[in-house]
């Protein structure tokens, strides 16, 4: 049964229970809602890099942090399509264009965005954007271009928000996302862990997510990469571990939705990420860079896929058992 009134005590329980345990679960539950041979694999490009005018401590975008990132400006069209095929020939059936940007704003880049996504949507992949916060008719202005799905994540908790960034707030977030819903576009929200917070701030990010009237269609979880010259850079590397126990918690508490396991998988041994899928993980990032850092290439998926017996989840199928459905009645 799926579920959107999990209390705090509830997701408590449920993250603390004994590891081996809390996999059992996952795995079980991920079985009665999800092809667990499947694994959805997305490409992700950093389509307009650099010079963002946010602080988030964990960003080598952030104009105000010396990460030596080269500012690059909006890319071209062409130059994108090029990049979404070679994807597409790759295996990937998503691909997520991320611009470093504070918020959407109607100008001549937007509308060259919007024809990004109309070009990516004729290759056939399922088109995911990350450009910051949107109003209402932004939103439904890249709906009515194609898109499939928006990338905007919590990072943290509510009450941990204020130590990682002070240039929007934790309900800026929240509305955005309300916005990305209220134009019918699928929503890929999740978080950062090893950013400082506590395990109580991880339950509580897991608590927003899983009490959301509709559960994200995707939820990234992350595990810090630490970029020297941010202000997270001598944080300790994310315990395994605490990876695994997140994607087993998420994929309890919101069976239907995919579980990507995102950064952080560079770091990982391919027992390691094995472990990640069994916890539930069904979705990650394929490509040799994920925006700005480094990212294990297409080969060595394919590698990993063979070996576990893995096979990529086909563009659009949602849509596609929403119609199958409508030929049986």
């Amino acid at each position: 049964m799926i579920r959107h009134d999990w209390t705090l005590e509830e997701i408590k329980d449920i993250y603390n229970t004994p590891l081996l345990e809390l996999m059992y679960r996952a795995a079980t539950l991920h079985r009665q809602y999800q092809d667990t041979a499947e694994v959805q694999v997305c490409t992700l490009l950093s389509i307009k890099t650099g010079g963002c005018s946010e602080d988030c401590a964990y960003c080598p975008q952030a104009a105000r942090y010396n990460t030596g990132i080269d500012v690059q400006a909006l890319m071209k069209k062409d130059e994108v399509l090029a990049f979404a095929r070679k994807a597409k020939e790759a295996g990937s059936t998503r691909f997520c264009m991320g611009a470093a940007w504070r918020e959407v704003r109607d100008n001549r880049d937007f509308d060259r965005v919007i024809e990004m996504v109309k070009g990516v949507n004729e290759i056939g992949m399922e088109v995911c954007c990350t450009l910051g916060m949107l109003t209402e008719s932004q939103a439904q202005k890249l709906a009515d271009a194609g898109l499939y799905s928006y990338n905007h994540n919590l990072d943290t908790s509510d009450e941990y928000y204020g130590e990682i960034i002070t240039t929007r707030t934790y309900d800026d977030r929240l509305k955005t996302i309300d916005n990305v819903r209220k134009a019918g576009v699928t929503v890929c929200c999740g978080g950062i862990i090893g950013l400082g917070e506590s395990h109580e701030d991880r339950i509580n990010m897991l608590l927003t997510l899983s009490t959301m009237p509709e559960h994200p269609d995707s939820v990234p979880i992350n595990a810090l990469t630490r970029v020297k010259g941010t202000p997270l850079e001598h944080m300790p590397k994310v315990e395994f571990w605490d990876m695994v126990r997140m994607i087993a918690t998420a994929r309890i508490l919101m069976p239907q939705a995919m579980v990507r396991l995102s950064a952080g998988r560079a770091e990982m041994s391919l027992a390691e990420q094995a472990m990640c899928f069994m916890a539930g993980a069904n979705s990650i990032f394929t490509g040799e860079k994920l925006l700005t850092t480094k990212n294990p290439s297409f080969e060595e998926d394919h590698m990993m896929f063979e070996l576990l017996g893995l096979k990529p989840r086909e563009a659009f199928k949602e849509e596609k058992e929403c119609c199958d459905h409508s030929h049986a009645h």
